[in-house]
C-alpha cells in the first residue's frame, strides 16, 4: 500500500512548512538572493542508509516552487551507499532554500528508521523469524514512521488501538490473570483474534486453555523462549518482545518464535546523514 493511501502527505507538508516558515517566511534568503535567481543541487547521503521519505522531501520543493525539476535517483526501500547521489533539483533558488530543511528533516528521520529496521532484519536472515514494529511512535507521525519501519524490511503490527486486540501485563492484573483476561477478551466478540502478553511459561496453558490466538512472549531469554516454543509445539503463533536489541536478536530469532517485535527501530533510531549541495550541473 502506497503511503499516500493512508496519509495525507499534502497537509503534512504545509504543516510543517508553516512551523519552519512562520510569518514572515524566509527572510534570509529573501535578503540575500536575487527573487529570480536559480538554484541546482544534489541530494547526499553521507552515510549508507536505506531510504524512506523521498517522495515527501520532493513534495516540500513541489509545495513552493510548483515548477521545480526533481529527477530521483532512488526508491524508497532502497540499500545506498555512502557519497551516493539520491536527488537532483533545479528551481527558484529562494524557494529551494526555503523548503531545504523541512525536507532534508523529514527524510533524515524517515530514512534513519528504514536503515535501523534494514539492520534488525539483516540480523535474523534466514531464521524464518519476522520483524514487527510497534506503537512506540512519535505522537503524530505514526504512519510516516511504520511506513519507514516497513521500507526498511519490518511488517506494521497494529497501526491503532482498533485494529488489533492485545491484552497487556496491566490488562492481566486488572482482569484478575491471564485466562480471565482471555476469557472476557473473546466473549467480547471483537472479530480480532486474542493476542495475551505472558511472562512466564506458567501462564501459557491457562492462556491457551482460555481460547488465546497467538502469545507475547515478554522479557524471556532464549533458553525460556526455547520452553516457551517446545511447549507450544506449533498451536499457536509466538511473539517475543522485550530486551531486543542488534546484540540479541539473532539469538531470539534462533529460539524459533515466529515474531519478533522491537520497538527501538521507531523509537530510537537515529537521523541520518544527508545533505542538499549546490550545484553546477544542469539537470537539462
Amino acid at each position: 500500500m502506497a503511503l499516500s493511501d493512508q496519509f495525507d502527505v499534502q497537509e503534512f507538508v504545509r504543516r510543517v512548512l508553516a512551523e519552519d516558515l512562520g510569518s514572515g517566511g524566509d527572510i534570509t534568503s529573501a535578503a540575500t538572493i536575487a527573487a529570480d535567481a536559480r538554484f541546482t543541487a544534489e541530494m547526499n547521503c553521507r552515510e549508507p542508509i536505506a531510504i524512506a521519505g523521498l517522495e515527501i522531501a520532493a513534495a516540500f520543493f513541489r509545495a513552493l516552487d510548483k515548477d521545480v525539476r526533481i529527477e530521483k535517483l532512488v526508491t524508497d526501500g532502497d540499500s545506498v551507499p555512502a557519497r551516493s547521489v539520491i536527488m537532483r533539483l533545479e528551481g527558484n533558488a529562494r524557494a529551494m532554500l526555503s523548503a531545504e530543511r523541512s525536507a532534508l528533516n523529514t527524510l533524515q528521520h524517515l530514512s534513519g528508521i528504514a536503515t535501523l529496521t534494514r539492520r534488525y532484519v539483516e540480523k535474523i536472515a534466514g531464521t524464518g523469524a519476522i520483524l514487527l514494529d510497534t506503537r512506540k511512535t512519535i505522537p503524530g507521525l505514526r504512519l510516516l514512521e511504520k511506513y519507514a519501519a516497513r521500507m526498511g524490511g519490518a511488517e506494521n503490527h497494529r497501526m491503532r488501538l482498533d485494529d488489533g486486540l492485545l491484552i497487556k501485563d496491566n490488562h492481566v492484573a486488572v482482569a484478575g490473570g491471564v485466562a480471565n483476561a482471555v476469557r472476557a477478551a473473546k466473549a467480547a466478540n471483537t472479530g480480532f483474534q486474542v493476542q495475551v502478553e505472558v511472562d512466564r511459561v506458567a501462564q501459557i496453558e491457562p492462556a491457551l486453555e482460555a481460547g488465546a490466538d497467538r502469545l507475547l512472549l515478554d522479557n524471556m531469554p532464549p533458553p525460556v523462549l526455547r520452553e516457551a516454543v517446545e511447549s507450544v509445539a506449533g498451536r499457536v503463533p509466538l511473539e517475543a518482545s522485550g530486551g531486543v536489541n542488534l546484540d540479541t536478536i539473532r539469538g531470539i530469532a534462533e529460539t524459533g518464535v515466529n515474531y519478533i517485535s522491537v520497538g527501538r527501530i521507531t523509537q530510537s533510531a537515529p537521523s541520518v546523514d544527508i545533505g542538499l549541495d549546490y550545484s553546477l550541473q544542469d539537470l537539462g
